[in-house]
């Protein structure tokens, strides 16, 4: 554990705490044991300090700017990144043991770790943890990201009066590590598939395809 508190650059005055944030539920259904109550936890901790951090970071921006940066920040997506740089996956207790890859429990480990540390020494301290590691996922954040499904709809309602329909064609792969396909159409505008590892995922994806062939026939909106 001394490993990962000096990876984390923290250390815990309980090291239960970090003992629990580490164990997947695969191990134990012992509430007290496993991760799950941390994570719960430590997923609130993580969205008011993102809150927190992003309106003293960009302090001239208006909501409609900061809101999101913060749906990107603390999606699983980004999470799970952050928890590979930090190299959770090499402490994780699961079985299988494959499982500390997989993208929704390395989410959810460091939001476990978020929970254990604001239990461990409170919300100010889980606030400095999450503007460290986080900090460079805030400043790439420097230009909100582009969410393609709503210009899609924005798009396809001003050139066809339609609202686009989005389709899961098939969902591969494990359980615990899935790849969906879900296909965006427009009536009158085609169709386009879109690939990822979550659901939203292929429908951002599925959109963005779907709004190369609508500039093509009627240019950007």
């Amino acid at each position: 554990m001394q490993e990962l508190e000096n990876i984390l650059g923290y250390d815990f005055h309980n090291k239960a705490l970090l003992e629990q944030a580490l164990t997947h539920s695969s191990l134990t259904g012992n509430v007290k044991k496993n991760y799950e109550r941390l994570e719960f936890l430590g997923d609130r901790v993580l969205g008011v300090a993102m809150a927190h951090l992003l309106y003293f970071t960009f302090k001239d921006e208006p909501e409609g700017a900061l809101s999101p940066r913060f749906v990107k920040l603390v999606r699983k997506e980004t999470v799970a990144e952050v928890a590979l740089e930090l190299r959770l996956n090499e402490f994780i207790k699961a079985n299988p043991t494959t499982l500390a890859l997989n993208e929704n429990v390395l989410c959810d480990v460091m939001e476990a770790v978020i929970g254990a540390i604001c239990l461990d020494s409170g919300f100010e301290t889980a606030i400095k943890f999450v503007d460290k590691h986080f900090k460079k996922h805030i400043e790439k954040s420097a230009e909100p990201e582009r969410d393609n499904k709503t210009i899609l709809q924005e798009t396809a309602h001003k050139f066809l009066a339609q609202t686009p329909v989005y389709e899961l064609v098939k969902k591969e792969g494990a359980e615990h590590d899935p790849t969906f396909y879900v296909k965006a159409m427009v009536s009158q505008g085609g169709s386009a598939i879109g690939i990822g590892k979550t659901k939203k995922a292929a429908e951002q994806n599925a959109a963005a395809e779907l709004l190369k062939i609508l500039e093509v026939k009627y240019g950007k909106k």
